[in-house]
């Protein structure tokens, strides 16, 4: 076996299992690499040239078009590339929405859907408004998605927003929720991961790092008809349609064009049917290595298990940091989990490897033949 201190200094890809940033397609990382110094004949790298120039116009409209086509959207959608992460879009989203003396409906499913919860109820204190908890798998330590049949939903709410992947505790809706108003998804971390049904939402949001691109940009995804309700007199930033209208400041450039050659990456490996092939294959099999031995115990409840995040425990927190250690002298990068929950994460992003997933499961088996 290799030690730790050959891996950290290597200079070949590894396997990376980060929850974020994720990892990026090889071929990317490659593309990417050739075109750093100079982009195509503009004599400079695509980070030096002007936003507005006819360089960068064209990458931003490819990367909308790709989006555009891989999700079936039409013309009646917005696609832009924000900054601020989704946690901006937390406040950014009840800001536009939740309107004077209304309700916003929100699922609790981990600490980023309470993240969104607290700055939802934030803005609703200034406007008489309310921001319901429809529904919560706290009690029980976020480990499984709440059966719809338990939500207490508002008929008259101006939206129903949840997270649909938790990569803290590795849960994940397998459905999209039921109701009569517009859907509004944190969808960052199983974004273009598999198909989803389009007309279930006002808005689609993603921070970029976890499956489509590096940290620094998010992906807002609007309706027309959804905009169009949104609050009067909001501050210039925070308003969608000053977004929507026209390309209003500078973009985070570099991470735009990498996103538009990981959409690309996307649809030549499938598109999202591929990626929810590829993604089940993957699960399918750390899950089944999970469950056929004592020695590992998954976190989540089997019917609410991510295919994104895949988390679990061993006997002992002790031999959980030994896991850890002893992975990444074999080339297994970031497995530690959460800070806030322990144990052991694998992220299994679209860009992760099935031999990369078989890698690690190897090692498992023979961590659990010398530790069990």
């Amino acid at each position: 076996m290799s030690t730790s201190a050959d891996l950290l200094t290597t200079t070949e890809r590894l396997h990376n299992f980060s929850a974020g940033p994720g990892a990026l397609p090889t071929e990317v990382m490659l593309e990417l690499r050739d075109e750093l110094p100079v982009y195509r004949d503009l004599g400079s790298s695509i980070m030096e040239v002007s936003h507005r120039s006819a360089a960068y116009t064209e990458i931003n409209e490819r990367v909308v078009a790709r989006m555009k086509r891989l999700l079936g959207l039409g013309d009646e959608w917005h696609v832009v590339f924000l900054q601020g992460g989704a946690s901006m879009q937390f406040h950014q989203v009840a800001l536009n929405f939740l309107p004077e003396g209304g309700v916003a409906d929100y699922l609790n499913t981990g600490s980023w859907s309470t993240k969104a919860i607290k700055e939802a109820k934030i803005v609703a204190r200034g406007r008489n408004a309310f921001a319901n908890v429809a529904a919560s798998s706290e009690e029980a330590g976020f480990t499984y998605i709440p059966d719809p049949s338990t939500w207490e939903l508002s008929p008259q709410a101006a939206y129903l927003h949840y997270t649909s992947n938790n990569t803290i505790y590795g849960t994940e809706f397998h459905y999209e929720p039921e109701a009569e108003v517009p859907l509004v998804c944190d969808a960052s971390s199983n974004f273009l991961s598999h198909p989803i049904e389009t007309h279930r939402y006002g808005l689609i949001y993603a921070g970029a790092q976890k499956n489509i691109g590096p940290a620094g940009a998010t992906a807002v995804l609007i309706r027309e008809d959804f905009l169009q309700r949104r609050h009067e007199g909001l501050p210039t930033m925070l308003d969608y349609g000053t977004h929507t209208a026209k390309l209003f400041n500078t973009p985070p450039v570099y991470a735009v064009y990498i996103i538009e050659k990981v959409l690309a990456w996307i649809e030549n490996h499938g598109g999202l049917a591929g990626m929810a092939a590829r993604n089940d294959d993957k699960a399918s099999a750390l899950y089944g290595a999970i469950d056929a031995t004592e020695f590992y115990r998954g976190t989540a409840r089997p019917d609410s298990r991510s295919k994104m995040n895949v988390t679990f425990r061993l006997p002992s927190e002790d031999l959980e940091a030994q896991f850890v250690a002893e992975a990444k002298g074999e080339g297994l990068l970031a497995l530690k989990g959460y800070r806030t929950v322990g144990g052991v994460r694998a992220s299994i992003y679209n860009a992760v490897s099935m031999e990369s997933v078989q890698a690690l499961i190897d090692f498992m088996r023979h961590f659990e033949a010398a530790r069990g």
